[in-house]
């Protein structure tokens, strides 16, 4: 299996070329991963073919909208992450290895073998059209999810990354063409958002999208709106107008903040700072505009932004297409529907 790295002149340092951290890894050290470690010179990936996550999903889960609706995805993800997310709601195992001296240990003994053939073959055999590498960051497990990408597409089965968008130039380039869509996370447009509440920079995660875009990927966004964080009207602006200026088409899917983990004392998105940022969206070009993690009401149903006909009606994960819709064209008034429908 290829591993991203490269040995440093001089050290028995090597630089892990996952992500955009670019960490230089001593002897017997990880990167902020906590998962990619230096053995002997070389690069280890600690979960290697070891999910500590599988599930069946709805692709409306990861959130997906405009891509497959109303089918499954297989989903797993391993433990680590390159990012600290004070809000994280996977955090039991994101951030469990860091600082975990027997995690090497408890992996081969907590985890269950799930090779690429094996991801494959089941999905193959359930009628499971896609595959989602979910749950943690997969660039942090990019040579396993490069593996069972290629061996994927083989057998006619799509793939998915649900990221926080900081996946290294290197990284891109080796999963581009078997990678169908992605869900980025834009947790924000502070740099000082950024590096206090998950320990990263916003430039590499936009320019991750835009790359993404041009590479032919389908992209969908999402925002976790924090009360006090990112919430502003300004912010949620310049959020809408960035991605309008790549696509109008590109689906946003704003999302309500729920206590957790490091930030258990903030309050919940109240339902109007949702039903703003929906408006504030729409306001500003973009043409696909969907409020998650809410109940009272639905905004997460399609219309046509050229006829304004009802297209993909859902409640929470019930989705009933209409009749008027088929193959990506409104029959209403014959525009196309930008996605993957089939």
């Amino acid at each position: 299996m290829r591993k991203l790295y490269k040995k440093l002149e001089g050290s028995d340092n090597i630089q892990c070329l996952a992500c955009n951290h670019y960490c230089h890894i001593k002897p017997n050290q990880t990167g902020i991963c906590s998962v990619r470690k230096n053995v002997d010179g070389e690069l280890k990936l600690l979960v290697e073919n070891r999910p500590v996550a599988i599930n069946i999903d709805p692709i409306e889960k990861k959130p997906l909208f405009h891509f497959l609706p109303g089918t499954e995805i297989f989903s797993f993800g391993t433990f680590g992450c390159n990012f600290r997310c004070l809000f994280c709601q996977n955090w039991d195992i994101s951030q469990f290895p860091k600082g975990n001296k027997t995690f090497e240990e408890f992996v081969a003994q907590s985890t269950e073998n799930w090779p690429p053939e094996k991801i494959v073959d089941y999905c193959t055999e359930n009628k499971i059209p896609a595959i989602a590498y979910t749950y943690n960051e997969p660039a942090v497990f990019v040579e396993y999810c490069y593996e069972t990408m290629a061996l994927a597409h083989q057998h006619k089965i799509k793939n998915v990354f649900v990221s926080n968008g900081y996946e290294s130039r290197e990284t891109i380039e080796l999963v581009a063409p078997y990678l169908d869509a992605i869900n980025i996370d834009l947790k924000s447009m502070q740099e000082t958002f950024y590096q206090k509440v998950c320990g990263a920079h916003l430039e590499p995660v936009l320019k991750n999208i835009q790359t993404f875009y041009e590479k032919g990927v389908w992209v969908e966004l999402t925002t976790l709106i924090i009360p006090n964080e990112n919430d502003s009207e300004e912010e949620l602006k310049q959020i809408a107008k960035f991605i309008a200026e790549i696509d109008p088409d590109i689906p946003w899917h704003i999302s309500r903040f729920f206590p957790s983990y490091q930030m258990e004392n903030y309050p919940m998105t109240p339902m109007n700072t949702l039903k703003k940022a929906y408006e504030i969206g729409k306001e500003n070009g973009l043409h696909f505009v969907y409020a998650g993690n809410i109940i009272e009401e639905s905004l997460e149903n399609t219309y046509c932004p050229k006829c304004g006909v009802l297209l993909i009606e859902r409640q929470g994960y019930n989705i009933k297409i209409k009749d008027d819709f088929r193959n990506g064209r409104c029959l209403n008034c014959k525009a196309a529907i930008k996605g993957v429908w089939k």
